[in-house]
């Protein structure tokens, strides 16, 4: 028997857990978009639209309305050709309603910003444009000593309350894991109105150039080792509050996406794997997954997601201390050559 590899998130209906996670290289071009789809993608989360490109555009949209104010009375306008000041929000709004129009599956848009302001209220206009949800990605480094944790966290919840505001759209939430308290702050962001959490932002760390000695971005793609941090938490949170869990970071096999759905994610985003086997990785992830289900006579996808959450697990305790004491104690030098291995 075929098993039913459906489920839903963010109140969406799609054909499989397996969604394309925010990032440029995937979602930039329609083509590229389009071969995801062929590939097997359920739904699609575009790449960051950021809060910086929308204050810049607005301060350039600015700039070049007010160049006029001292020249001659006969001017015909002082509004700057589109060609000028179309980059940014603008042409993300353009490009999502053309994904809308090309694609069948969900079109999710991304928001990328670290504080409450202005920006929130582009949300109004990804609606608009036909996004079929909207993930917010709160990115931050908190370098202020004067700043709390406290302060910090009311500050997530704020943005989630203010771009609830403006919108209706399924509304998630991608964090980072460095909360004091990651299960408070989840039950404070469902409260501000967050349908999902996306389980983690991989922030990715600068490097330094010792020839040169200059800072430099590090791009490194995640591993399968990578999944077991949002697979602890996705399984510690699933029940407990009213929202969807999606799986983001270490999605290269079949039975990585088995793991996180027993923790208890909805879907899981992919990102690294296809960025290092183009879309067609996406059916491989789908076939080993159809294929596990069947070996191990599981119907549908269903009855596979939060089996293995605390709440169900035989063993709640694994997932706390318990765990990582028995990790310790048990380790032997051959479980790292073991566990190495190509993904």
């Amino acid at each position: 028997m075929i098993p039913d590899l459906s489920t839903t998130y963010l109140g969406l209906a799609l054909r499989s857990p397996l969604v394309v996670g925010a990032a440029a290289p995937l979602s930039e071009e329609l083509a590229q978009l389009q071969a995801l789809e062929r590939a097997g993608a359920a739904a699609i989360v575009l790449h960051s639209l950021f809060e910086e490109q929308i204050e810049q555009e607005q301060l350039d949209l600015h700039r070049h309305a007010m160049a006029g104010a001292d020249s001659y009375g006969e001017a015909l306008t002082y509004v700057p050709e589109p060609s000028i000041f179309h980059g940014g929000e603008d042409l993300y709004l353009r490009h999502l309603e053309q994904a809308r129009r090309c694609l069948a599956v969900p079109v999710i848009a991304s928001l990328n910003g670290t504080s409450p302001g202005r920006w929130v209220e582009s949300a109004r206009r990804i609606e608009a444009a036909g996004a079929s949800a909207l993930e917010l990605n709160i990115y931050a480094i908190p370098t202020d000593p004067e700043l709390s944790s406290a302060a910090i966290e009311a500050e997530v919840e704020e943005i989630v309350r203010q771009v609830r505001a403006e919108v209706r759209l399924p509304l998630a939430v991608k964090l980072s894991p460095f909360f004091t308290n990651l299960s408070a702050m989840a039950r404070r962001l469902a409260v501000a109105g967050a349908d999902g959490l996306v389980l983690f932002n991989r922030f990715y760390q600068p490097d330094i150039d010792i020839e040169t000695m200059e800072v430099r971005p590090n791009l490194l793609l995640s591993t399968p080792h990578d999944l077991r941090l949002p697979l602890r938490w996705i399984a510690l949170l699933h029940g407990r509050q009213p929202v969807d869990l999606a799986a983001s970071g270490g999605v290269h096999r079949g039975t990585d996406v088995v793991r996180l759905l027993m923790a208890g994610a909805s879907v899981t985003q992919v990102v690294g794997a296809l960025l290092r086997h183009g879309p067609e990785r996406l059916a491989g992830l789908e076939e080993e997954l159809a294929t596990w289900l069947m070996e191990h006579e599981v119907a549908s996808v269903a009855e596979l997601v939060g089996c293995m959450s605390q709440q169900r697990c035989p063993n709640p305790a694994e997932y706390e201390r318990a765990q990582y004491m028995r990790a310790i104690q048990g380790y032997r030098p051959a479980d790292a050559r073991q566990a190495q291995g190509p993904w």
